[in-house]
């Protein structure tokens, strides 16, 4: 886009520009292709979380990637920073509707490129243990939230009970 100011001719390609309705903006393929993205919380934003395994598959692709946005868990094939993955096909993908993700971890010890096992603390205080591949292995602990970081407050000693 040409544009004149001050005398000077300037060639310049815009990225963002706004207008009464709104701000435009050129957006990368990895945000504009987000799932489900989570809208602008001026009260501090969801945390996110990132994991990553390797699998060591035949294919070469044995990266996967394991992240949360608010009460959404999403598992992906990861292909390295130069090639975006496509975020509309997630190998698995749960919402949780009472209690969102806090953390979660591989067991890198035991991952194969049949079966990995995806560890996921809630804010609630339960951990579950699943298969994100195989997806039939779901395991539920402190289901009744007993051990959380909240009881220690409360306990004389300080410690979990």
């Amino acid at each position: 886009m040409a544009t004149e100011g001050g005398g000077k001719e300037m060639n310049e390609i815009k990225t963002q520009f706004t207008t009464r309705e709104g701000l435009y903006k050129l957006l990368p393929h990895s945000e504009y292709s987000r799932p489900n993205r989570v809208p602008f919380n001026s009260q501090g934003s969801n945390p996110v979380r990132v994991s990553f395994v390797n699998l060591n598959d035949q294919s070469g692709n044995g990266d996967r990637l394991c992240f949360n946005v608010g009460r959404e868990l999403y598992f992906y094939i990861y292909k390295g920073v130069r090639k975006a993955a496509d975020l509309s096909k997630p190998i698995d993908k749960r919402i949780y509707k009472g209690t969102q993700p806090t953390c979660h971890d591989f067991n890198h010890l035991t991952a194969t490129a049949e079966s990995v096992s995806l560890l996921v603390g809630f804010s609630a205080g339960q951990v579950q243990l699943i298969d994100p591949i195989k997806k039939e292995t779901s395991k539920l602990f402190n289901e009744e939230g007993l051990l959380s970081s909240q009881n220690q407050a409360n306990s004389p000693s300080g410690t979990v009970v």
